[in-house]
């Protein structure tokens, strides 16, 4: 299906850009001007989830690049590189492509385990990190295999390993499907509306995106009895991140548990933060925008060096 370029590149308050990276070209929505802070989508959005976000950061003082993903939307459709190990030299390779030494990095989701994979595997390159919706990949991994409630909140997951089909039934009907993950994984009953859902079912349709995006899942079930994936497993358990971290998860979050989120901060050694918004699910930023900015801008502001009182009860919702 021909997506028109307005789906992916809309005007707005920001430049759009590729950059060169890892072997591939990636799109990039860019505004402000001071320290980098770069934004990661997750599944099954794309660069605009972010739209709401740039601005307020750009008004702030900071340099913004929202990344479209390896397979996503103005980036390149590559045939293979879906591994946490390659997806985070894109990151990586993004920031330097921009003129940076380091950034904060945002992820969403998907975005949100990249954000740990790079701060773990490349920490010259991650100044901090603001995991959304995503616990630390061990914590993740452990919980997928311990626990049954986050097994059964995965449990797409497992539909996503089949050849090819789950590709058709991603993007039949105008791409039904994703506007179905969407609602269902949202808190907020008016979230998404319906232009918002129909641009990202729109971006879904656009060349092989709906493959692409599955070879994140495949690798990441496939890989647990794997050598890679043990070996990844092990570097980023062992490598304790140094970096700030300000973890938020929406308290009704039903694809990655708050329960599964928390205790990501045992693989951390530097100032760490957690903040569990009430009342919404996965799409944090997007369901609760100005609560999720102002807990992001307070932190960038205090040097990513927010610290939890011990006593603090970390399914609290704020």
């Amino acid at each position: 299906m021909i997506i028109s370029d307005d789906v992916i590149r809309p005007i707005g308050p920001w430049e759009h850009q590729q950059v060169s990276a890892n072997g591939a070209s990636f799109h990039v929505a860019v505004a402000g001007d001071g320290p980098l802070v770069l934004l990661l989508h997750g599944f099954p959005t794309f660069w605009w989830t972010w739209r709401e976000l740039i601005p307020r950061l750009a008004a702030a003082g900071y340099s913004v690049a929202a990344m479209d993903l390896r397979g996503y939307g103005g980036s390149d459709h590559t045939p293979r590189g879906y591994d946490p190990f390659d997806t985070s030299l894109d990151v990586v390779g993004v920031i330097r492509s921009l003129g940076f030494a380091d950034a904060v990095v945002v992820g969403h989701g998907w975005g949100g385990f990249l954000a740990w994979t790079a701060a773990a595997l490349h920490p010259g390159a991650i100044r901090g990190i603001a995991p959304v919706a995503m616990a630390h990949p061990r914590r993740l991994r452990d919980a997928i295999l311990a626990d049954r409630g986050q097994l059964r909140a995965s449990s797409y997951v497992l539909g996503f390993q089949r050849p090819w089909t789950p590709e058709r039934q991603l993007v039949e009907d105008d791409a039904a499907a994703i506007g179905d993950f969407l609602r269902d994984w949202s808190a907020t009953p008016e979230w998404p509306p319906t232009e918002v859902g129909a641009r990202y079912r729109a971006a879904f349709q656009h060349a092989n995106t709906a493959h692409c995006a599955l070879e994140y899942h495949r690798w990441a079930l496939r890989s647990i009895p794997r050598s890679d994936g043990r070996r990844f497993i092990r570097l980023v358990s062992e490598a304790s991140i140094r970096a700030g971290v300000l973890q938020i998860h929406g308290s009704q979050d039903r694809t990655v548990l708050p329960r599964t989120a928390v205790g990501s901060r045992e693989f951390t050694s530097g100032p760490y933060a957690w903040r569990l918004l009430a009342d919404v699910g996965h799409f944090v930023h997007e369901e609760a925008p100005a609560r999720f900015a102002n807990q992001l801008l307070g932190w960038l502001a205090d040097d990513c060096r927010w610290y939890d009182a011990p006593e603090a009860d970390p399914l609290a919702a704020v």
